[in-house]
């Protein structure tokens, strides 16, 4: 079946992130057909290692992939491992992580957990900031087809001759 491992969240905890998971299930359809189209994991010896409880989302760019996530909830069908509280496993590989989600009453499609070692925040609208301190974030995997952060794509983005979309430096059409 592969490696996967659920992580539990207590039900405390799952109140505290059960707004911003909403916010991010079933981005994909499960009539998507995969091949490899997203990234490779930095390091598979390290999937499984990470925080269960990171930041959701956010940030514009993205350093690396360091796992893929499939949430389960029992609410939804899923088997119920920890007294109805929410789980995930997690996946080196997106394909095996979306394959285990199309199979398994309950799941979620997969997710990215991140690191963002710089990032753009927008505390306000249209008004940003180049935060220079590194997170972990779970992004819906549609986000994985900007490209890679570089030195020069939060400077560009946040130039005043930035193009009048911005977001085209993000995906790499400026």
């Amino acid at each position: 079946m592969g490696s996967y491992r659920p992580w539990l969240l207590c039900s405390e905890d799952f109140a505290s992130v059960q707004e911003n998971k909403e916010a991010m299930q079933r981005t994909l359809s499960h009539n998507f057909i995969t091949n490899n189209m997203y990234p490779q994991v930095k390091d598979e010896n390290l999937v499984g290692s990470y925080p269960a409880l990171v930041k959701s989302g956010g940030g514009y760019v993205w350093d690396d992939v360091l796992e893929y996530r499939v949430w389960c909830s029992p609410r939804e069908g899923a088997p119920d491992e920890d007294d109805g509280s929410d789980y995930y496993y997690y996946f080196a590989d997106y394909d095996e992580a979306y394959q285990f989600s199309i199979a398994t009453q309950g799941a979620e499609n997969p997710i990215a957990l991140i690191l963002q070692k710089e990032y753009i925040s927008e505390p306000e609208p249209q008004q940003y900031v180049h935060v220079k301190t590194e997170r972990l974030t779970e992004w819906p995997v549609e986000f994985l087809s900007r490209p890679k952060r570089t030195e020069n794509t939060i400077p560009d983005f946040l130039s005043p001759n930035a193009p009048a979309n911005r977001l085209d430096i993000l995906r790499g059409l400026a």
